[in-house]
């Protein structure tokens, strides 16, 4: 069994904002694999599915993003998930836009949602980091550029990435980590 967590902001004001890319991956994740749909559970949106023919619990956190940890560990210990089957799925100011990467461990290169969750569980869970580009101003601007909306011509390039990554969660399930991270080299030669 697998927990696969898209990191976000909950409300309509944070919808298709940068930091809401997990959501965003969430949602097709739901779609494409036909989960059954979204209900209310360890503070967040919970859905389940299979991928890959694993049984998958796929979360949103309602908690916004600084505890997004406390959903995750809620979730994870009710279902016996270790850490070696949780996938987070979320944005990277350090990609150019579109730029999708897989890693397990690691650090958290100031993300409040990874804080939050090495904070309650380790950071030994996978990781798939798509890329929103940094702002060239930095402190409060890269708030505020974070939970900035995409334009017109950035949010296709965002589209067709969640729909990479929501492949690429099969792979990683089905594969293990470093055929998703080829897979997703692959997707961007």
């Amino acid at each position: 069994m697998f927990l696969v967590v898209g990191l976000g902001n909950p409300g309509s004001e944070y919808q298709n904002t940068r930091h809401n890319v997990g959501f965003m991956a969430a949602d097709e994740i739901c779609s494409r694999y036909h989960f059954s749909a979204f209900k209310n559970k360890f503070d967040g949106l919970v859905a389940e599915g299979q991928i890959g023919g694993e049984k998958v619990i796929l979360l949103k956190p309602q908690t916004f993003m600084n505890l997004s940890g406390n959903a995750v560990v809620k979730a994870a210990f009710f279902y016996k998930i270790l850490p070696e089957n949780i996938i987070v799925i979320h944005d990277d100011i350090d990609l150019k836009l579109g730029q999708l990467k897989a890693k397990t461990g690691g650090g958290n290169a100031g993300h409040n949602g990874l804080k939050s969750i090495d904070d309650n569980i380790t950071n030994s869970y996978h990781r798939l980091r798509i890329g929103v580009g940094r702002p060239e101003a930095k402190g409060p601007e890269v708030i505020n550029y974070v939970l900035g909306h995409f334009s017109k011509t950035d949010a296709k390039v965002i589209e067709h990435a969640i729909s990479v990554v929501a492949e690429a969660v099969d792979v990683l399930i089905s594969n293990g980590i470093d055929s998703c991270a080829n897979f997703l080299g692959q997707q961007q030669a």
